[in-house]
């Protein structure tokens, strides 16, 4: 199940999975593609559509820079998110 999203100003084939982003690299978020609750929670945390964040650190989990605080998220959880990749470090 989709959640409902924004226009994509990347073409579909242009986004990767937040599980995919490495240590460093700054991405926006474009799509949530989980369950309606998921979404939502998700959301709640600050991984809304079009935010900018920053991965951190990777291994089992990921943890990302979200609104200026660092969100730990499981591999699973972040292979939900649909995020294109912005120029430059974070």
């Amino acid at each position: 199940m989709s959640c409902p999203i924004p226009p994509l100003s990347a073409p579909a084939h242009a986004l990767l999975s937040l599980a995919a982003v490495r240590a460093g690299q700054r991405v926006r978020i474009r799509e949530i593609v989980s369950e309606a609750a998921t979404c939502l929670r998700l959301r709640e945390m600050g991984f809304c559509e079009n935010a900018e964040i920053s991965a951190v650190a990777g291994g089992n989990g990921m943890i990302c820079r979200v609104c200026g605080v660092r969100v730990a998220l499981s591999r699973q959880l972040a292979s939900c998110i649909r995020v294109e990749l912005l120029p430059g470090r974070a």
